[in-house]
């Protein structure tokens, strides 16, 4: 089968599409994590923690959730035509991506605690949950591009 399989030159434009929302999804990965050390400095109630707050929701609602949602249904169409399904990097990568998936889940709680001023963790705590999706990225990539085993 052709590399465009069924979807015809649509899977090049689908690859794009997904590749492009992985980006953005990846961007406020690690954007989202450093707003919060920030914020863990600026004292409840402060006119810098409520500048905080907007610039957490709207990168949130605006870029985050948009461009997992995009991501992952532009990747289930890509799986679509994988005849991999047997294969190792794919369960690391699938893995690798649910790993994201909770991390996404835990940002977005994060989030809310410190819109009700309820944060409980240090600067310290969001350096080190800063540093995970890099990491997992590295897996993703090495995973879809080199397909080790």
């Amino acid at each position: 089968m052709p590399v465009e399989g069924f979807l015809g030159a649509g899977y090049l434009w689908l690859k794009a599409l997904h590749v492009v929302s992985m980006t953005a999804w990846m961007a406020a990965m690690l954007y989202l994590p450093r707003l919060f050390v920030y914020h863990c400095d600026a004292p409840a109630g402060s006119a810098r923690s409520e500048t905080f707050k907007v610039m957490e929701r709207r990168l949130t609602r605006a870029i985050l959730n948009p461009a997992m949602a995009a991501t992952w249904a532009l990747g289930l169409l890509l799986m679509l035509h994988l005849q991999a399904w047997t294969e190792g990097w794919l369960h690391v990568k699938l893995t690798a991506l649910l790993g994201m998936q909770g991390l996404h889940v835990a940002y977005c709680r994060w989030r809310k605690d410190f819109a009700k001023d309820a944060n409980r963790h240090g600067p310290r705590f969001y350096r080190i949950m800063n540093e995970i999706p890099a990491v997992l990225l590295i897996l993703i990539v090495v995973m879809a591009v080199v397909k080790p085993f």
